[in-house]
């Protein structure tokens, strides 16, 4: 009645016992199992998923520090040839603009990986400090 395509006869592809593909089976998961042991004491830090971790934030900040430089740049040199159009001063304003520029790109990278504390924050410690101190008795003469 119906025609068997399989190789032996079965209907079936491939060998014809289930019980030797759970034979393979078991022997391609132990395989497996072995690699991944492996892998992990040749990589620990990977295979736990601290690795990715790092690289992407490292990422984001090298584009951001680097995005706050550029602007910088930018902001300088379109403030100082706007100052050439307005007075006249060509090429003073643009060489002026590009320096405060490059000045001010370096000052923003070194604010944003906190190499140097921004403007408010250092004098307000100060001036704690001040406010802390014990009172100094003073004579009225």
């Amino acid at each position: 009645m119906a025609d068997k395509n399989g190789p032996d006869g079965t209907g079936e592809t491939g060998r014809g016992s289930k019980h030797e593909a759970d034979i393979r089976d078991e022997d391609l998961e132990r395989r497996r199992r072995e690699l991944g042991a492996s892998l992990a004491t040749r990589r620990p830090d990977q295979l736990e998923g601290n690795d990715g971790a790092k690289a992407t934030a490292g990422y984001g900040q090298a584009l951001k520090l680097s995005s706050e430089f550029i602007a910088g740049i930018v902001v300088g040199v379109g403030l100082g040839w706007f100052l050439d159009r307005v007075a006249g001063t060509s090429p003073w304003g643009l060489v002026v603009g590009l320096l405060l520029g490059f000045g001010a790109g370096v000052l923003n990278v070194l604010r944003s990986s906190g190499v140097v504390a921004e403007f408010g924050k250092a004098r307000s410690r100060t001036i704690r400090k001040n406010e802390m101190a014990p009172p100094t008795a003073h004579k009225d003469t």
